[in-house]
């Protein structure tokens, strides 16, 4: 299960309710990006959510694809967030705390520790690979990348 699996819409009850239909918990479901950025659900949301909705569209939907929303662009710009996040010095739950905070979505605190693990073993991966290939540069740029995200 990719990690944007494991994203989910914030207070998704009452959500549903204003929306007067069901709508998937996960933040980046087919069916939740078609209700929610449609013209007619953002007109149904009170303010303060239809803002927080409009500022996750902006940064995470906004891509030249022919396929947008479904081109994979919105789950890779929130994967980077998050990973922004961490190279900032946040621990895993302020994580969750500011992703809350900005876009009304959250995902559990060892999800976002397993993604943040994962991408520091695949960090160690490149590194190695770039290292045996004698690719100096790219071993140093994930060696760096490595320290970032380690803390």
């Amino acid at each position: 299960m990719a990690f944007t699996d494991k994203i989910y819409v914030k207070n998704h009850r009452q959500l549903a309710s204003q929306l007067e239909t069901s709508i998937p918990k996960g933040a980046f479901a087919g069916a939740t990006l078609d209700i929610l950025y449609s013209g007619d659900g953002l007109s149904k949301l009170d303010s303060t959510t239809r803002d927080r909705i409009l500022d996750f569209a902006e940064d995470f939907l906004d891509c030249d694809c022919d396929a947008n929303p479904y081109c994979g662009c919105p789950e890779e710009k929130f994967m980077r967030y998050v990973l922004e996040l961490r190279a900032e010095g946040l621990g895993p739950q302020a994580i969750v705390d500011v992703m809350t905070d900005d876009y009304m979505v959250y995902a559990y605190t060892g999800d976002v520790l397993s993604f943040l693990d994962n991408s520091v073993r695949r960090l160690e991966a490149i590194e190695t690979l770039a290292g045996v290939e004698g690719n100096g540069d790219m071993s140093d740029r994930a060696r760096r990348a490595k320290r970032e995200l380690s803390g």
